[in-house]
């Protein structure tokens, strides 16, 4: 094998900005900062939570208002 040709890896802390939850693993950076991890994420807690990213939920149940409004 050739030498010197891997990747340092060292202890990264992660981080979630949903929840704040913060764990270690092992990356080539040192701080890893994530949108949703598994103590948050729907598939694995069982609830229904709806991530709003930049309104794009707020929009979506106004439009949804009015078509069903027209209806």
């Amino acid at each position: 094998m050739k030498q010197d040709i891997h990747p340092n890896y060292k202890t990264a802390n992660v981080t979630c900005a949903n929840c704040g939850n913060t764990f270690e693993t092992r990356s080539t950076r040192e701080t890893i900062k994530v949108d949703i991890c598994s103590n948050c994420h729907p598939f694995y807690t069982g609830k229904q939570v709806l991530v709003d990213t930049a309104g794009r939920v707020e929009r979506f149940k106004k439009r949804f208002a009015k078509a069903s409004a027209s209806k």
